[in-house]
Parts: C-alpha cells; sequence; structure tokens
C-alpha cells in the first residue's frame, strides 16, 4: 500500500500540495536537507522513498535503533565514491534520528555541510530537544500531522480495493466512526485494524465492518500518550494551563488523559507542587501545603489509589485563587543579581565568629529584632544603595492583609 508517487500519497497537503514547500523542491529538482516531525503512521518514510524515487537518486537508509557511527560513515563513504556531478546529492534517510548519540549525530555534519548527502530525518520527537544544533541549523525542519478523518477513509477505500488479501474478501465499511477513532490519525494502525477485523471473520463471509465490530475485535483502545514523548510534554503543558486558567473540569480531563496513559504518578504530583508554589502562591497558602501531600500519599498508595489525591490536589489548586508574586519576585531578583553581580553584604549584617572580624565590624550595629516592640525595627538589609521591591503583591485578599502588614512596618515602600 506504499505510494511510490506524490498523486497516490495520502495527506500533508500543507507540505506537498499544489505550491507548497516540498512540492516546489521536488518539482525543481533539487531538495535540502531536512527533518520531518510527527506521530507514528502518518508518511514521513513513504516521502523520503517518493522524494528518491522522483528524482531518481541513490537511496540510503539507516535505522538510529540498529546503527552506529561506523555505520555512519560507511554509508557516507559509499555515498561520495558513488556520486556523479551532473546527479543531486544522494539522499540519506535516518529513521527515528532522535535517537541518535550526540557523536553519532556529529558525524553527519561534514557530509551534510559538504553535500556529499541530502539528510532527511523522521522523528516523533521535538527536534529542538533532541537534534544537536549544529546539525538542526544545517537542516529545515516540516511538521507532519495526523491524518485527517477524509485521509484515513481514502486510505481504507483504496487498501479495499488493491490490497491483495482485503480485495479478495467482499467488505462493506457500513460505519466508520470506531474505526477512525482507533486509528488515532494513524495510517498504520487503521490499516493493521482493517486486517484484523477481517482476517477475524471466516474465509468465506461476508464482511460488514460496523462501530460494534471493530470495538468487539480491539476490546479498547489504548491512549496514545508516549511518557517520553511530544505528546508527555503537551499533556502536561495543557493540565498546568487549566489549572492556572481555574477550569477545573479541563484540569481533570488532562489529569485522566495522563492516568490513562499509564504516566508516572510521580512526575504528576511534581507538577502540581510546582503550580502550587508558581501560580497559587500566596493568594493561597494552604496549596503547596495540600500538593505536597498529594505528593506523599501518592508515593503511599500508589496506583490506582493514588489517583485519587491528585484529583482532589488538582481541583483544589484549580478552584484558589491565583497569584505569581512569589514567582516573579525571585526572577525579577535573580535578573537584578545577574546585572549588578556580587555586591557586598553590609557589614552590620555580616556574621561574627572571631575577634578579628568583630575588629574590622563584622556584626557591629546589627539590631536583634525581637529586642524591638513588635519584633521589629527597621535597619539596612539590602547591600548599600540597592533600593529595589522585587515583590509586589497581588489583588488579593490574602497578599492584601501581607501587603498592609508591611506598609504599617515600611511606611510608603508598601504603600501600593
Amino acid at each position: 500500500m506504499r505510494p511510490t508517487s506524490l498523486e497516490g500519497y495520502i495527506g500533508q497537503q500543507h507540505l506537498v500540495g499544489e505550491g507548497a514547500v516540498l512540492r516546489r523542491m521536488i518539482d525543481g529538482g533539487r531538495v535540502s536537507s531536512f527533518i520531518l516531525w510527527g506521530p507514528p503512521g502518518v508518511g514521513k518514510t513513504t516521502l523520503a522513498q517518493i522524494i528518491a524515487h522522483t528524482l531518481q537518486v541513490p537511496f540510503y537508509t539507516l535505522s538510529a535503533v540498529t546503527s552506529g557511527v561506523k555505520d555512519v560513515r560507511d554509508v557516507i563513504e559509499r555515498a561520495r565514491s558513488g556520486r556523479f556531478f551532473s546527479q543531486a546529492n544522494p539522499i540519506l534517510f535516518i529513521d527515528e534520528i532522535h535517537r541518535f548519540s550526540k557523536s553519532q549525530q556529529d558525524s553527519l555534519l561534514g557530509a551534510v555541510e559538504q553535500g556529499v548527502v541530502t539528510l532527511i530525518g523522521a522523528t516523533t520527537e521535538n527536534p529542538s530537544f533532541e537534534v544537536i544544533r549544529p546539525l538542526l541549523s544545517r537542516c529545515a525542519v516540516y511538521v507532519l500531522k495526523p491524518l485527517e478523518a477524509d485521509d484515513l477513509l481514502d486510505l481504507a477505500m483504496r487498501a479495499l480495493q488493491e490490497d491483495v488479501v482485503l480485495r479478495e474478501r467482499h467488505v462493506t465499511l457500513v460505519e466508520t466512526n470506531a474505526l477512525l477513532r482507533y486509528s488515532g490519525g494513524d495510517a498504520r494502525k487503521l490499516l493493521n485494524i482493517l486486517e484484523l477485523v477481517v482476517e477475524a471473520e471466516a474465509p468465506e463471509a461476508d464482511v460488514r465492518i460496523t462501530d460494534a465490530l471493530v470495538g468487539e475485535r480491539l476490546q479498547e483502545n489504548p491512549l496514545a500518550y508516549d511518557k517520553g514523548g511530544e505528546m508527555h510534554y503537551d499533556i502536561i503543558s495543557a493540565f498546568i494551563k487549566s489549572i492556572r486558567g481555574s477550569d477545573p473540569d479541563a484540569a481533570i480531563y488532562w489529569l485522566a488523559r495522563m492516568v490513562e496513559g499509564g504516566e508516572d504518578p510521580a512526575f504528576i504530583a511534581r507538577r502540581l507542587v510546582i503550580s502550587a508554589a508558581e501560580d497559587i502562591g500566596l493568594a493561597n497558602p494552604n496549596a503547596l501545603l495540600l500538593a505536597n501531600a498529594a505528593f506523599d500519599a501518592v508515593q503511599k498508595l500508589g496506583w490506582p489509589e493514588g489517583r485519587i489525591p491528585l484529583a482532589e490536589a488538582t481541583v483544589y489548586l484549580a478552584t484558589s485563587p491565583k497569584s505569581n508574586s512569589a514567582y516573579m519576585a525571585i526572577n525579577d531578583a535573580l535578573a537584578y543579581v545577574g546585572r549588578t553581580g556580587n555586591l557586598p553584604v553590609p557589614l552590620h549584617l555580616r556574621n561574627a565568629p572571631t575577634s578579628l572580624m568583630k575588629e574590622l565590624g563584622y556584626a557591629d550595629g546589627y539590631k536583634y529584632a525581637h529586642d524591638y516592640e513588635g519584633h521589629f525595627v527597621e535597619q539596612q538589609f539590602m547591600p548599600d544603595g540597592v533600593g529595589e521591591r522585587f515583590w509586589q503583591p497581588q489583588p488579593n485578599a490574602a497578599e492584601e492583609r501581607l501587603r498592609q502588614h508591611m506598609q504599617a512596618l515600611w511606611g510608603d515602600r508598601y504603600a501600593t
């Protein structure tokens, strides 16, 4: 079922449709090195093979799972020795390029830079995290999308008409909702499901594919979730942003996606602790206590009961008032320290464990706050010449009380 020309290629029209970037390069007879980034089963390998077939250039392929630096160098040497001056560069296709080590990726740089090969990499992971910067700077990155419902239906009809096994059977697509849902935008998965459903029926029987039949044959739909991949980061991002946006229903939905996908519960709990400190902060300090308690409970309970304290913390954080004043304060202070460097600590704030230090004025003039009424006395705590205010209380009930207390102690410094 793998096509050999763009006319038979399904999907990715933003890349290979009329006037699209890859279509223009192919029609022009020259392609530059690039990386195809997208989920499984959307046509990355097929597209690379079509390009090589259309341009009629040598096509070398390596799998990052089984190839080492020596294999890379051997292929590059074969490409160098077999190249003709009038011919476009040979294509080196590397599947799962994100699995290449730094040294393996380094071994590609010279050949790509000198035009010995045109590199086409395929990856399901974010190249900005997995591909070294020198190699990434030499390659364009094109994003492939999950196949749309119309694309999948087109592929299913084509398979029933062209596949040597399926076309011998009398197969009718009566309903397609389950077929599309279980496929999840993955062409390979769609074809596997078709094969599984059809071959489960008696050889002489007509096959009427319905939603009920597909559900019966598959039993369950394993959710697409890669704990170390792009979807892992996308879903946790949606989870945290839903909490920050005070939408408990969305937050619980994304939590369920992670639980059902087999995410590490400790990872979820850690992100809840971060969210409690960063997004709820001083508007509700109890949020951090509850998130920590949920983290502790998950470690004690494990699955499946651990989902309950995670859900409790998720709803509590999502419904809490929000403030990032502490988060902004430390960021602003870090930026200020980066600009001003190691300013000296005022002498009266320094520790004086030796007589020499006392003679030099260390700790001289320090006022012990508990010796004064209200356990407060005004004195200098910043380095000389620094008058910055890093903590800016935000307009919520808890921080307004803190601001008023600070104003009572420091006066106009915390007037607003």
